[in-house]
């Protein structure tokens, strides 16, 4: 396999390149407006053909961007963007829009690995601190048309109370569960299929389901190619195997959304730990299992 290289623009993000492509840049610092929640975010993403399948800041949802980490219910504070569900009012803009704050240095480390490791703060739009992160991305090549990035975050609640992570669903509003590691796609992957163990259909079919992986098939305008995007549910994260909030009508996106339904509740003190995989592949739906069974080895060997 071939070695990966990093490009750090220090301050603000870090280049993962694979030969003459740039896989995918994780902003770790962005120049977010505050009603957007400034959060960290991976984007643009590549296969290794070089076809991008992410989306920044779309006009429909401003807030999403490329690959993030976000949560709409954090107590009453908002680490997703835009406004919050309130249950009989729908979506009101409220002053509790959060920050997911980089500080100190990252660890970066290149060769046939990647990795990308830095803390942050999760401050409120009061000043509060909720959590301190511990966060680590690493990317690898896994096959000729492949590769993967991995995620892991560690979430120590340094607030004194309790907080409760959850999503407008566990507020009230019928199957819109989203939160989490969230991808928006590309406009083009509009209407493209969703793929999941025996099953495969659109949005609509499969959102709200309960899966270990599911995947998402899009074509590209201007190349005609095909791409496949498939994240992957760590088997010892909370309330594994997630429900899914996904969709392909109107836009293309994908979450596995573990407070989907049901509230995770983080004492004072206490960690809560996620761990996905992300496949990005040049291909379709036939190379959706066989890159699921390859993310599922790399997440065994769990890291304490």
């Amino acid at each position: 396999m071939s070695a990966l290289r990093i490009t750090h623009a220090v301050g603000s993000s870090v280049t993962v390149r694979d030969g003459d492509v740039d896989l995918f840049t994780y902003v770790y610092q962005p120049d977010t407006v505050a009603l957007e929640s400034p959060k960290p975010y991976v984007h643009p993403i590549r296969t290794r053909r070089g076809d991008v399948v992410s989306l920044f800041r779309p006009h429909d949802h401003v807030w999403h961007k490329g690959i993030a980490w976000a949560l709409p219910v954090v107590g009453d504070e908002n680490f997703w963007g835009g406004p919050t569900y309130v249950h009989g009012q729908f979506y009101v803009q409220l002053p509790n829009n959060g920050v997911q704050q980089h500080e100190g240095e990252l660890e970066l480390e290149a060769g046939d690995r990647a990795t990308i490791a830095h803390d942050l703060r999760w401050i409120t739009e009061a000043g509060g601190v909720l959590f301190a992160e511990q966060r680590t991305l690493t990317a690898l090549i896994v096959s000729d048309d492949a590769w993967a990035l991995t995620f892991d975050t560690r979430l120590r609640n340094v607030s004194g109370a309790p907080i409760a992570i959850g999503s407008p669903t566990t507020r009230g509003r019928e199957n819109a569960g989203y939160g989490g590691l969230f991808w928006r796609g590309p406009r083009s992957f509009t209407d493209g299929t969703l793929v999941a163990p025996g099953i495969s259909g659109s949005g609509d079919d499969v959102r709200g389901a309960r899966f270990e992986w599911m995947g998402f098939v899009g074509r590209h305008d201007d190349v005609d190619a095909t791409s496949l995007v498939l994240m992957l549910d760590d088997s010892a994260n909370p309330h594994h195997p997630p429900q899914w909030f996904a969709r392909s009508e109107e836009f293309a996106a994908l979450n596995p959304a573990p407070f989907f339904s049901e509230e995770v509740v983080v004492a004072p003190a206490e960690t809560v730990r996620f761990r996905y995989a992300v496949g990005i592949a040049d291909g379709g739906a036939d190379a959706a299992e066989p890159l699921a069974d390859v993310l599922r080895g790399i997440l065994q060997p769990v890291l304490v």
